[in-house]
């Protein structure tokens, strides 16, 4: 029976990331006796040894804290800046798992978090995690925890946005995180009732976009709410990307060092180049419409503060269901929210893949049955 047990939060933070904590820390003490240690700064802290003891007063007062009272890094075990150096410091975390005689390891994260812990389990740790993100990309779960919290916030500040659109007869152009999957843009451009949203899923055409924009002119709507996720691209841009991806692949298959060269300068120069393309479709739509164009970047705002109850409530019945499965022995796998239940998906399966906003999803119906443009058609 498992007695001792590490936790750790890595990636990006994100509200829930506490109330995760905690829920697995009283459920692995209350209900099985477990002693728990928090190791500090993500997979950094575990090869550090940097450390903290988890119990009553460290879990009390910490569900609607944002953040996590552990700090987090995005240190890759297998490739971590040491020094001057960049190191695979794996057996050295495997020395600390050792020495502290951790029965298994809970790594909370998103999907880089997912493949870091899997690449432990490997190497002979028995590892469980849990998935957090605002994106609500980590694939094999029904949501993650922290993306309620920023789909609030992100609707809040659309509401905020329309007074200002209307009263200056505006496009507003506003740009949500979620990297490249549309599920915060989406979700919070209906409910925000934006105009458009352009997804990264699907590709944008400016023209439809203007005249969307245009029919609503013509209508007697002065104002348009463009929610843009951050990862969201023009067709033309999607189309050189996956080009220049497709040229690296086929030079790294011919092992042609000096193409391979170039087509990776190709690709870092078109990353670079598309860093301002929010900025970009304002201008653009601003020359098609003749209205002016105004852009805001929610940014990090949408990571930060209390979680919400459907956040505390995910997040807390995630968290007792891992000290389950520990108390069960079950190990390499990730405690999926799975209805009102936690499934144990194995790492194996999630890590690699995305969950994005698949093209028939009931949210895309949804928007284009109300009038929204999603800039293809």
């Amino acid at each position: 029976m498992a007695e001792f047990v590490g936790i750790l939060t890595a990636g990006g933070d994100s509200p829930g990331l506490n109330a995760a904590i905690r829920g697995v820390g009283k459920a692995a003490i209350g209900a099985y006796g477990m002693q728990i240690i928090g190791f500090r700064d993500g997979f950094r802290g575990l090869m550090q040894d940097r450390t903290l003891r988890l119990a009553g007063p460290e879990l009390s007062g910490i569900l609607t804290v944002g953040g996590t009272i552990l700090g987090t890094s995005r240190d890759k075990p297998y490739k971590m800046p040491v020094g001057d150096q960049t190191m695979d410091m794996t057996s050295v975390m495997l020395e600390t798992y050792h020495r502290h005689h951790l029965d298994a390891l809970v790594c909370l994260g998103g999907g880089g978090t997912q493949k870091n812990a899997y690449h432990l389990s490997q190497h002979d740790m028995n590892v469980i995690t849990l998935p957090k993100t605002i994106d609500n990309d980590v694939w094999g779960t029904d949501s993650t925890f922290g993306f309620d919290t920023a789909l609030g916030i992100a609707t809040e500040a659309i509401d905020r946005l329309h007074s200002t659109a209307h009263s200056h007869h505006r496009i507003i152009v506003v740009e949500l995180m979620g990297h490249n999957a549309g599920w915060l843009a989406l979700g919070g451009g209906i409910a925000g009732g934006a105009d458009v949203i352009l997804l990264p899923e699907i590709p944008y055409d400016v023209e439809v976009v203007a005249d969307a924009i245009r029919r609503r002119q013509r209508r007697g709507s002065g104002f348009s709410i463009v929610a843009v996720s951050e990862g969201a691209m023009s067709k033309e841009d999607a189309e050189a990307l996956a080009q220049a991806k497709a040229e690296k692949a086929k030079a790294k298959e011919k092992e042609d060092d000096k193409k391979k060269a170039r087509a990776k300068a190709k690709l870092v120069e078109l990353t670079e180049t598309m860093q301002d393309k929010t900025i970009r479709l304002s201008r653009r739509l601003e020359e098609l419409t003749g209205l002016e164009s105004r852009v805001t970047i929610l940014g990090h705002l949408q990571r930060g503060g209390t979680p919400s109850a459907a956040d505390r409530l995910l997040a807390t019945r995630l968290g007792a269901a891992c000290a389950d499965f520990i108390h069960q022995g079950v190990f390499g796998v990730m405690v999926a929210a799975r209805g009102e239940g936690a499934e144990a998906i194995p790492l194996a399966d999630v890590v690699g893949k995305r969950k994005l906003v698949p093209l028939d999803h009931p949210w895309l119906q949804t928007a284009r049955h109300i009038g929204v443009c999603l800039g293809d058609r």
